[in-house]
């Protein structure tokens, strides 16, 4: 083997790669022992085998999961699976959680399939969150477990409900919420102070979507080095409004409206107001899981401009219209979602905006996931643009837009993990989480 082979960086990585899964492998050859204990604790005889998928963030706990429910199998794999658990949430109009539990039968449950929710509260501990996540998965799992073996070994309790109350809403279904944050930090030659606080209400029912919020923002950046002293400061206020009303399962329509003041996009005063109407090709009760949105929007804008712009202009009276299509899925092989949104003066056809944004996590084979996302603008519509050229400071610290025809960012990620496909057992020394497994991940 050449020097030079040796040298290529992209050679350099495998070859690093290559030598670390050597290595783990001989770790793993070295000090895992397994007694008869250990393997029928891993592999409970049996015990249906079940794959969750849930989404970062949503309270899943699967050690907690793990130790609550021991008459089950958890591998790691959904290919492996007899049963596979979806798990999606979307937020309520209290601000908390509905959870969707959706179990696909595999193998000889095929086509025994069940959906079960159950909602949160906005102030929901974590803790009542996963107890709940527990009780939910084990009446789902109960129809299937009752098929096999085990089902013999199944005692089920019932607990008499309380005697109904009716309680009266006095906030009528409004929800309000208050947030503010500081962030600072500095040294001897500069220092950079970030305040951001916000103000929300909303009013959420099956005919009637209501959100109102205001927000303001400040941002200054000092720096003394030697002979160089700069400050540079930008502020930001908003009010955003909209309100939905549903027509059907499938049609909605709205009005948003808005009011904002921002440096960087060098607006003294922006005013917005659209009517829009949507059509969801799916019903909204299956949100969750699917959605083909269409959503059209015709609005009038008003911009009063801190700087003349590169059009002339301090004042602007805008008529403009645009069009999104927005697609989601999710399934047991994975999940993605895309939108397209072009929008355009009516003026002026060639002042237009066109994006694209999208992003897929698909498992191709056993224990290989690809996940891709990305966002494209093609932009030709930035009319408050200021006639003076920015500065070095203002360019370098992002405290003013720029012309520019696109804009655009792609991430792209590998992950592959082998090794035993059960995942019973649960250890948190030194923060480990359950299993064994070795995975490699290249991004």
């Amino acid at each position: 083997m050449s020097a030079s082979t040796i040298r290529n960086p992209i050679f350099a990585l495998y070859l690093r790669l290559a030598a670390t899964a050597i290595f783990l492998l001989i770790i793993n050859s070295f000090c895992h022992t397994q007694d008869t204990s250990d393997t029928l604790d891993i592999n409970r005889k049996d015990a249906i085998c079940v794959y969750i998928d849930c989404p970062p963030f949503s309270g899943c706990d699967f050690d907690y999961f793990r130790k609550e429910i021991t008459f089950v199998n958890y591998i790691r794999d959904r290919v492996d699976a007899q049963v596979f658990i979806l798990v999606t949430t979307q937020l309520t109009g209290s601000g908390g959680q509905e959870f969707t539990l959706t179990f696909i039968g595999k193998k000889e449950f095929t086509a025994i399939n069940d959906t079960l929710t159950f909602t949160t509260k906005q102030n929901e501990t974590a803790e009542n969150t996963r107890i709940e996540l527990v009780r939910i998965l084990k009446l789902g799992l109960i129809r299937y477990v009752a098929k096999t073996p085990l089902g013999e070994k199944i005692t089920i309790t019932y607990k008499e409900p309380l005697a109904q109350v009716e309680i009266k809403d006095i906030w009528d279904y409004w929800v309000f919420s208050i947030s503010g944050r500081g962030f600072f930090n500095g040294n001897q030659a500069s220092d950079y102070t970030s305040l951001y606080g916000s103000l929300s209400a909303n009013r959420t029912t099956e005919a009637l979507r209501v959100s109102i919020s205001v927000n303001g923002s400040y941002n200054e950046n000092k720096y003394d080095y030697q002979d160089y002293k700069y400050r540079s400061i930008s502020r930001g206020r908003g009010l955003n409004s909209s309100v939905v009303f549903s027509i059907t399962e499938h049609w909605s329509w709205g009005l948003s409206a808005s009011a904002s003041s921002h440096t960087y996009s060098n607006t003294k005063l922006g005013l917005y107001a659209a009517p829009g109407i949507e059509y969801n090709l799916f019903p909204y009760s299956e949100s969750t899981r699917r959605q083909l949105r269409f959503l059209y929007r015709i609005g009038y804008e008003y911009n009063r401009y801190n700087e003349e712009t590169i059009y002339f202009k301090m004042i602007d009276r805008l008529q403009n219209h645009n069009l999104s299509v927005s697609y989601s899925v999710k399934e047991p092989w994975g999940s993605t979602s895309i939108t397209l949104r072009g929008s355009n003066y009516l003026h002026d056809f060639k002042k237009y905006q066109i994006s694209i944004y999208g992003n897929i996590s698909f498992r191709l084979i056993e224990g290989l996931s690809l996940d891709i996302s990305g966002n494209y603008s093609r932009t030709h519509d930035q009319l408050s643009l200021p006639k003076q050229d920015a500065s070095t400071e203002d360019i370098l610290l992002q405290r003013r837009k720029l012309e520019s025809q696109f804009d655009y960012y792609c991430s792209v990620g590998l992950s592959f993990s082998f090794g035993s496909i059960y995942n019973n057992i649960v250890n948190p020394r030194f923060g480990g989480g359950g299993g064994s497994q070795t995975v490699i991940y290249y991004n």
